[in-house]
């Protein structure tokens, strides 16, 4: 079994995100930037995979200019066993990214592609479905646990209500919720194998696909201060603010 792996280059989850003055967009300057969390899942759900002998190849993939190239080696020192780079300086949205994955897919032929439910910097949480529907796979999203057997994955998904389990004949498409696993620290001598494992770099213009955008970006702003909080004396005067000042009781 082939297991793709679509990862995204994002802003570190521990840095506190910037916004250009002009507020055209983030501040990515001298920002250290990571593998997206979800994607991180996805990638340790493969290599969890190929340990207990159901995948036998992983492979990453990742969209962008040639500084994406360093959450590669990290999924590689991860445990993905080759990458390919789809070269392109665009910001490209949702779709276009989904149907770049698609030549992949086409060129590729996993049987299984894990993908991160959404990145922490669009937060669109699209690619995954738009991938499912221009491939024609079935999808299970927001996988709390995934369980291969046979010609077919089983995806425990988290919905309102609790949790559906859905049977998924394969190829299929599942995206990655947070509870699903807990992502693993790359070893250096891992870090160090990664150097010398394959890592194919393709152009956007070889695919022949249109990436005009079909989305634009009008402002970012940073969100609101929060005002201070007040300390108060006893229950009766919290009381008393929440009807008088908040407003919140009657």
């Amino acid at each position: 079994m082939k297991v793709l792996v679509p990862i995204k280059r994002v802003i570190d989850y521990n840095v506190k995100v910037r916004v250009k003055s002009d507020n055209s967009n983030v501040d990515l300057a001298n920002v250290k930037m990571a593998i997206n969390p979800f994607c991180e899942i996805a990638v340790e759900e493969a290599v969890r995979l190929k340990e207990a002998g159901v995948a036998t190849e992983i492979l990453a993939v990742t969209i962008g200019d040639k500084s994406s190239q360093e959450q590669l080696r990290t999924a590689l020192a991860l445990g993905a066993d080759r990458a390919i780079q789809i070269e392109t300086d665009q910001q490209l949205d949702s779709l276009n990214v989904a149907k770049l994955l698609q030549k992949v897919v086409e060129e590729e032929a996993p049987q299984l592609v894990i993908l991160g439910k959404q990145a922490i910097d669009s937060d669109n949480n699209q690619t995954g479905q738009m991938l499912a529907a221009l491939t024609n796979m079935p999808q299970g999203t927001f996988a709390s646990e995934v369980k291969v057997d046979g010609d077919k994955v089983k995806v425990t998904r988290e919905i309102d209500g609790g949790l559906q389990t859905v049977a998924l004949n394969l190829p299929a498409i599942v995206t990655t919720d947070l509870r699903l696993n807990e992502p693993r620290y790359a070893s250096l001598p891992n870090i160090m194998k990664a150097k010398r494992k394959p890592l194919d770099v393709k152009p956007a213009a070889d695919f022949g696909i249109d990436l005009s955008p079909r989305t634009s970006l009008l402002k970012v702003t940073p969100p609101a201060e929060r005002q201070a909080g007040i300390v108060v004396e006893s229950v009766d005067e919290l009381v008393e603010k929440l009807k008088n000042e908040a407003k919140v009781i009657s």
